[in-house]
């Protein structure tokens, strides 16, 4: 009878942790993890450890995920300002002397090597989030300036590393807050033209501009070098265009059903770059197929629209802006990394949700989604 007692006590006090959690995103996160986890079987099958890793990661995300889940959206409001603070301050030691590696200047040593532009992933929406809910009611063209200031330092100073992936990343998830806090289509609608109609250029004058000499201005070679490949792969198919012409392969030779579990040729013989981390979804459609792709595409959609409607009921403007940016944010990561692996944007460095092997991002990610589980949790308080 002690023991029984003893063990609904227990229940009783987990209970409220659990209370409230959004049953949907539950979902989404745990097919997306299972598919992740039966990936990085197959792809990196070769490489033993990194499955163990891969479910390692994935309960830290867990962990974390569960943690940030029971902080109130408030108590993250007051979080803001230290957490983009200590991201900016650790973004300017990094510009001062931090570690480089392969070209790149992006971690710094603290005891461990951490790359502190990934904390502004999540600190950058926690910030303008803060901001817009303090101006709420008094929003002047002012405040989008600032706005947009407290977004484009720490961006600028990611872009200098350089890690453009990361940079799109922060740039996507501070965009997200100024658009929904209100910025007018006037000021959108302009630079969206604009965009449209470089690419046009671009597309027209690629013999040009991607001639053997021509240099552009703003950018580095290697980037110049990643569009340049995107419009035409075929240019340097043994080097700079290898890994976008493989994973164009891989996916198209998957065809509607996959060639199954460890049997796809272009990952299991080593034909895909990063098979495991940025070309992961390369290595997943040649083994499971238009069938496996819808099925993924699926799982990302549901937790996008439901995270959406989360924020769309969220008990204050902070929580609103917050949830809508962590939301897209998925959304960006997916977008971004199955466009670059299929051939239709540069190669980033843009990891897949939940199904490319990295611990960073893991952590990233399982934070996004306790925000989201943290929010939800808020919305059916306040109507209980």
């Amino acid at each position: 009878m002690g023991t029984q007692i003893g063990k609904y006590s227990v229940f009783q006090r987990i209970t409220p942790l659990v209370k409230g959690f959004d049953n949907v995103i539950g979902f989404a996160v745990l097919l997306l993890a299972a598919v992740g986890l039966l990936t990085i079987f197959s792809s990196g099958y070769a490489e033993g450890q990194r499955f163990i890793d891969h479910g390692r990661n994935m309960l830290i995300a867990c962990g974390i995920m569960f943690v940030v889940a029971q902080i109130p959206p408030q108590r993250m409001m007051a979080l803001a300002v230290p957490i983009y603070t200590v991201g900016l301050a650790l973004l300017v030691a990094v510009a001062l002397f931090g570690l480089t590696k392969k070209g790149a200047q992006r971690w710094l040593n603290i005891g461990i090597v951490i790359q502190p532009s990934e904390i502004m992933k999540i600190g950058m929406p926690l910030m303008l989030s803060w901001w817009f809910q303090k101006r709420e009611g008094q929003l002047r063209t002012l405040d989008f300036f600032v706005g947009g200031l407290i977004l484009l330092i720490p961006v600028g100073l990611i872009v200098k590393q350089p890690d453009l992936g990361t940079a799109i990343l922060v740039m996507a998830a501070g965009l997200y807050v100024i658009f929904f806090a209100g910025l007018s289509w006037w000021l959108i609608i302009p630079p969206l033209i604009l965009g449209l109609v470089a690419v046009a250029l671009l597309v027209v004058f690629e013999p040009t501009l991607c001639a053997q000499g021509f240099s552009w201005p703003l950018l580095r070679d290697y980037q110049q070098q990643r569009i340049c490949t995107l419009l035409d792969p075929g240019r340097d198919p043994l080097g700079k265009g290898f890994h976008t012409i493989q994973g164009m392969i891989a996916i198209g030779s998957g065809g509607f059903w996959g060639k199954g579990l460890m049997q796809g040729t272009q990952a299991q013989l080593d034909f895909i770059p990063e098979r495991t981390t940025d070309f992961v979804f390369a290595a997943y459609a040649e083994e499971f197929g238009l069938i496996g792709n819808i099925l993924l595409i699926g799982g990302f959609l549901v937790l996008v629209f439901r995270g959406l409607a989360i924020a769309l009921e969220g008990p204050t403007l902070f929580a609103r802006l917050l949830a809508g940016s962590v939301t897209l944010i998925f959304f960006t990561y997916a977008f971004v990394n199955m466009g670059m692996v299929s051939g239709i944007l540069p190669v980033v460095g843009v990891p897949l949700p939940f199904i490319s092997y990295g611990g960073t991002a893991m952590v990233t990610l399982g934070f996004g989604i306790g925000i989201l589980l943290s929010i939800a949790k808020a919305k059916q308080l306040v109507q209980s």
